[in-house]
């Protein structure tokens, strides 16, 4: 946030990085300490007026405010043009807010190490506790909002002053637990004479005193502090310092200066999500609702875990009720609190498998230990919840078969489900039917958003106007968001533009009345591109909208874009769940398609997923291109440039990132007449460096399938060849080697078919891949020659350099030592006239392989050196796991065991990170072999018998080895 920083305790003062900035008089420091204070939450032109001047306001108090606002973003945001849109200090339904981080305030510096201070207290490290409370204290620097002035002000100091004399109780109290009174005498003493009327400072004086011996100065502590107490307040001590004064008087054993007890280092803790949504703060009504069912998940002594289900039509505040009812009870699910979006209500709902893999994430549970399957997934989840206080709330479910196997099975747990319709299916111990607030609740709603006197003045008109809401939350929010942003407009004007029928969203009734009204009175305040935008972005099928894409989509630069998207979140037309993405509530996504066919041509309408299609291939194959330094021959061409990438990293980030919408934009190509099924099957063909990399797998074997039938009903061979080829590689992936051997055969014929010549080759290349791993090495050799000659007839060198490496590897397993390294030398030589970098780290892995095998190791590990610094420096972690793995085997050949073991270990760490099965249990395997050589075969043996674990789970060949190996280890000692 550009370097600066806060402060509110002591004068109103601002820095950026060590530079004080000037913030001018003490009306406008007044200003930003009112935004300082809400904490990020918008403070309307309202309630700035009346903290600046109270009750008697001048006449241009809102000139004067918005001339304070404009010189403070001066001051804050220097480099802003005088245009471009505040990030800062940003406008926001008729006031302002100040976006910051929280560490750029003191107050919340001040208030996190009172939290640490507190955690370290109960898990009992009493110094660590003192030293949180001493750092808290330190960033006071006199009195709070010193210099402002005012009846607001002075309430805030008061506030603020009182939380300070409670941490330094806080603070003298712990020193006294761990046997400090002697130090604390002298402060506590003059404590007591700046603030005689605090009892609890008082009876920590006492407790000081009689600890040091001073029983006499204890006992007249307490007199002194009944004589002010009655002549100043009129009463007598309260029951806990009379108490105090008891036992100092009878010299009571409990009393005693307490040995401090060292903290015990604590086991790991599992993981707390907290993944529930922020409760609203201007949450209205439903107060019977929310005592029932706070009162059903909150019950202490059950045997059957309580499952609360509300249903109700979109816009109803489902989502609202619920989560709202979730923070009620959270002290009661100290575990933690997992939170899904089912998406019932769309045509892509949630996969219970995926929301499944969620939550074991959440929960600790490693990528690679998560099962494939559902029911695996379900059981696991059971597990990790048994014994569990954990809350789970499913929003937005379609049927009870999407929800039975997201359920725990403990007592211990509870379930909040949200639902248009009602889950019959779902064994609830309490249901819901939602309707709209009452009258007076969607008044009271209304008033929050749209200022609380200006509807007071005019209540009749406001009734009149929830009334046309038709009472829905969603609905009174969006009209009160904008009648807040227009003062010009009167109730009666708002109250009028909501009486037209015609404009109301026909699904969605109440009653005589629909929602449709509510957005159209956003709606018709867009201007042009305002409503293309939202009008557009509906149509393709996406989980979000990032940035870029809509770009895309709309044909405008980013910048545009940005600004178009950021006025529709200040509509209440979209949301932004992160920097940079965007998404629709289900509603306002159905009401922009309705427009959508009312206003753009069928051609405008299948063009916007075309074009979001067209932006996710562009950017996968731009990543493909990164990634694997090729040239994207057997790739289309785009239409747009997509997102760039500087380096492999990156682009596998943006890969992993995207996955849900990547699937998202295929499976939709997938529908209906498929027009774009070559780009879907092209944008799968350039997601191989993700897959390869072992993750997501799962859905993209599902996304893969939906090709492959979309091809096979509309007859495409060329993007059913492409997608069997990408679901082989799927497969490979996953070592399910017999499937994945037979999607590749079949590509094979398909390919040929349809005059692939690129993946006809590619296909040739991944049955040997097959093969190799079968162990059957004449018919690699043969199908690796087949792919290698291929590519050189297409005049594709990349590709046939790579196949090279293969055709090698396979010779040199047949015992052909000259063919394989002649072989893997010419692939060398062609990586390096193309100048591919990568490339040629990846030859010289194949061909320090070769060498290694061929027991000249000390001529491999120079090799290996090389291409390991390229695979680090472009991020590629799987090909630097291949690495270290075969620097393990040659250090360990050369007789070198100590070296072999850590290029292992450093292997393993790699494959367990990614995910990578296989090369876990093979790091294991030579890992294993090292220690023993080390002298250390205790060890070893634990890792051949994970080894044999992992390879048996994959029901791959090399179990068999690792068998032998345990088969001649000696017995463990």
């Amino acid at each position: 946030m550009h370097g600066l920083r806060f402060a509110v305790l002591g004068p109103v003062r601002a820095w950026r990085h060590d530079t004080e900035l000037d913030l001018g008089t003490p009306q406008q420091r007044a200003v930003l300490a009112v935004l300082l204070l809400r904490r990020g939450r918008t403070a309307t032109a309202e309630e700035l007026v009346d903290a600046l001047w109270g009750e008697e306001p001048p006449v241009r108090a809102m000139t004067a405010l918005r001339t304070y606002a404009s010189r403070l973003r001066a001051v804050l945001e220097p480099e802003r043009a005088a245009r471009q849109k505040a990030t800062l200090m940003v406008s926001e339904a008729g006031g302002y807010a100040l976006r910051l981080p929280r560490a750029a305030l003191d107050l919340s510096v001040f208030e996190d190490g009172l939290s640490a201070a507190e955690e370290a207290r109960r898990a009992g490290d009493l110094d660590q506790a003192a030293d949180a409370l001493h750092s808290a204290l330190e960033v006071w620097d006199g009195e709070p909002l010193c210099g402002i002035h005012g009846d607001w002000a002075e309430a805030q100091r008061v506030h603020l002053e009182e939380q300070r004399l409670t941490a330094l109780e806080t603070r003298y109290a712990i020193d006294l637990e761990r046997g400090r009174a002697a130090k604390s005498v002298a402060d506590l003493t003059e404590l007591t004479i700046a603030h005689p009327l605090r009892e609890r400072l008082r009876g920590l004086l006492m407790l000081a005193l009689y600890r040091c011996g001073r029983q006499a100065e204890a006992l007249a502590v307490y007199a002194d502090t009944r004589r002010v107490l009655v002549d100043e307040l009129g009463i007598d001590p309260g029951p806990e310092l009379t108490e105090l004064h008891a036992k100092v008087l009878a010299g009571d054993a409990s009393l005693a200066e307490k040995q401090p007890v060292r903290p015990v280092e604590p086991a790991r803790p599992l993981p707390v999500p907290a993944q529930l949504p922020a409760d609203v703060a201007d949450f209205t009504g439903r107060a019977a609702i929310v005592g029932e069912l706070t009162g059903v998940l909150a019950e202490a002594d059950r045997t059957a875990m309580p499952v609360v289900t509300v249903a109700g039509i979109g816009g109803i505040g489902k989502t609202t009720l619920a989560v709202h009812v979730g923070h009620a009870v959270r002290p009661q699910y100290p575990d933690g609190q997992l939170f899904a979006e089912l998406r019932g209500a769309g045509p892509d709902p949630a996969g219970p498998e995926a929301v499944l893999g969620a939550f074991l994430r959440a929960l600790g549970t490693p990528d690679k230990d998560v099962p494939a399957g559902l029911e695996e997934r379900s059981a696991l989840l059971r597990s990790r919840l048994a014994d569990r206080r954990m809350l789970v709330l499913l929003d937005d479910a379609r049927d009870a078969d999407q929800v039975r196997p997201l359920l725990p099975g403990s007592p211990g747990c509870a379930v909040i489900v949200t639902s248009r319709s009602r889950l019959a299916g779902v064994p609830a111990a309490r249901t819901v039917d939602l309707d709209g607030l009452v009258t007076d609740e969607a008044i009271t709603l209304f008033g929050r958003i749209a200022g609380e006197q200006r509807v007071e003045d005019e209540r009749e008109i406001a009734a009149e106007v929830a009334a046309a809401c038709g009472h829905l939350p969603l609905a009174v929010r969006i009209v009160g968001s904008r009648l807040a942003s227009r003062r010009s407009w009167s109730m009666a004007t708002i109250a009028e533009r909501l009486t037209d029928e015609r404009r109301r969203l026909d699904e969605m009734r109440v009653g005589n009345h629909t929602v449709s009204a509510t957005f159209e009175l956003g709606y018709g305040q867009l201007y042009d591109e305002q409503a293309r935008a939202f009008r557009l972005l509906a149509l393709p099928d996406m989980h979000d909208v990032p940035l870029h894409a809509a770009a895309a989509v709309l044909g405008l630069p980013v910048t545009a874009t940005e600004d178009l998207l950021e006025s529709l979140v200040d509509a209440s037309l979209l949301e932004t769940p992160a920097p940079g993405r965007y998404r629709y509530h289900d509603l306002l996504r159905l009401f922009a398609r309705r427009q959508a066919e009312k206003y753009d041509s069928e051609v405008a309408r299948a063009d916007a997923p075309h074009r979001m299609l067209d932006f996710y291939f562009a950017s996968a194959r731009n990543a493909y291109l990164t990634a694997e330094s090729g040239d994207g021959e057997r790739l289309s061409t785009p239409e747009t440039r997509g997102t760039e990438f500087a380096t492999a990293g990156e682009a596998l980030a943006w890969l992993g990132g995207e996955t849900a919408n990547l699937c998202a934009v295929i499976a939709e190509a997938t529908r209906g007449d498929a027009p774009d099924l070559a780009i879907a099957a092209d944008l799968l063909l350039s997601l191989e460096p993700l897959i390869m990399s072992g993750t997501h797998l799962w859905e993209f074997e599902q996304t893969a399938r939906l090709v492959v039938t979309a091809a096979l009903e509309k007859n495409d061979a060329r993007s059913r060849g492409r997608a069997g080829y990408m679901l082989g590689l799927i497969l490979h992936a996953a070592f399910r080697l017999d499937e994945s051997e037979a999607s590749l055969r079949s590509t094979v014929e398909l390919a040929e078919a349809s005059g692939d010549g690129h993946i006809w080759a590619e296909a040739l290349n991944g049955v040997g891949v097959v093969t190799f791993e079968h162990r059957r090495y004449e018919d690699a050799f043969a199908f690796f020659q087949r792919a290698a000659d291929a590519f050189a007839d297409l005049g594709s060198t990349e590709c046939e350099a790579d196949c090279l490496s293969n055709v090698a590897r396979a010779a040199a397993e047949l015992h052909r030592d000259k063919e394989a390294l002649d072989t893997a030398e010419r692939s060398l030589e062609l990586f390096r006239a193309l100048g591919s970098a990568v490339g040629a780290a990846k030859a010289m892995q194949f061909l320090g392989a070769i060498l290694d095998g061929m027991g000249r190791p000390e001529e491999a590990i120079p090799h290996y050196l090389d291409c390991l610094a390229v695979f680090r420096s472009t991020g590629l972690r799987l090909r630097e796991h291949h690495t270290l793995y075969r620097l393990a085997e040659s250090h360990l050949r050369a007789g070198r065991p100590v070296e072999a073991v850590a290029h292992a270990e450093e292997a393993l760490a790699i494959a367990r990170e990614i995910g990578q099965r296989f090369g876990e249990g093979r790091a294991l395997e030579v890992l294993g072999r090292a220690l023993t050589a080390d002298g250390r075969p205790d060890d070893g043996r634990t890792c051949w018998e994970q080894a044999l674990a992992v390879f048996q789970a994959l029901d791959a060949p090399a179990a068999d080895d690792v068998r032998a190996l345990l088969d001649r280890a000696p017995a463990p000692r």
